[in-house]
């Protein structure tokens, strides 16, 4: 509830700064006179739309991560290994002093993911592929990586940080369109098709640019995440060897709406669009946590 609260929070504060730099500089009042644009209305758009999807996103994420990965959630655990990945979830997530999450299992290569709007009611899903090719320790290092990230909101966290870019992208994008519509395509009245266009185009640059803002914060959590593995075992060392694992097998594919709350992520020449950093810097970086 606390990061809902930021959330609605950051909302609003960001509402209020733009407004306030607006004004101050006298920039609203200047490019009305230029443009006839209402900022104060644009602003509150941009936010509405910016934050809207994501919040819906997020809100949905459990049901959509079930639906487009065909994740079965063990309500009764069939055999001993559903029954020991339920216990040690439910283990993890009591060190994590959180509610125990849903604990599913998906067909495919080797992945895992959590997800879900709020603390006490996410869910945490394995692959098939990881459970055959990591030993016990290695699952639960996997499994705490994934809890981590549940104790530590990265899931309201990253839907925050969208939300924000997602406002600026749609607020400059506007802004941009109407300066190029006035001052290139002399559009007096309303507005002209340079204004779509410039719009469209604009949105798809920022857009670009924000997801690099988004992936840069991603790869941030994945080392906290790392670090709340190693402290929930007890040593780094599982979680090391999971990673080291991980590094030597293909991993799974997951939908893009999850793919952030995976536990590894190849993006070659895309690294600045990965959402997880190499698995070599985060060995180097529990390494030098254990050092």
């Amino acid at each position: 509830m606390k990061r809902i609260l930021l959330f609605l929070a950051t909302n609003i504060a960001v509402l209020v700064v733009l407004s306030v730099v607006l004004r101050v500089f006298g920039l609203d009042r200047m490019m009305y006179s230029q443009t006839g644009l209402d900022y104060g209305g644009l602003l509150a758009f941009s936010a509405v739309v910016g934050f809207t999807g994501a919040i819906i996103s997020l809100l949905m994420s459990k049901t959509m991560a079930k639906w487009s990965t065909g994740a079965h959630v063990i309500a009764e655990p069939a055999n001993q290994a559903e029954a020991w990945l339920v216990e040690t979830v439910r283990r993890l997530a009591t060190k994590a002093g959180i509610g125990m999450p849903e604990v599913a299992i998906y067909e495919g290569e080797a992945n895992a993911f959590a997800t879900g709007a709020f603390k006490n009611s996410a869910l945490v899903a394995v692959s098939t592929g990881l459970l055959q090719s990591m030993n016990k320790e290695e699952v639960e290092a996997v499994l705490g990586h994934e809890v981590a990230h549940i104790a530590n909101g990265d899931m309201v966290t990253m839907t925050l940080i969208q939300g924000v870019v997602n406002t600026f992208v749609v607020f400059l994008s506007r802004i941009v369109g109407t300066i190029v519509d006035r001052a290139v395509f002399k559009t007096d009245r309303g507005t002209g098709p340079g204004y779509f266009v410039t719009v469209m185009v604009c949105q798809i640059v920022f857009g670009i640019l924000a997801s690099m803002i988004v992936a840069w914060f991603s790869r941030h959590r994945e080392f906290r995440a790392d670090r709340g593995a190693a402290a929930y075992l007890g040593s780094p060392t599982p979680m090391v060897n999971a990673l080291r694992r991980l590094g030597g097998l293909e991993p799974g594919k997951l939908p893009q709406a999850i793919q952030a709350f995976g536990i590894t992520d190849r993006a070659g020449i895309m690294a600045l669009f990965s959402t997880h950093p190499p698995i070599e810097h985060r060995i180097a970086a529990l390494q030098s946590q254990a050092g």
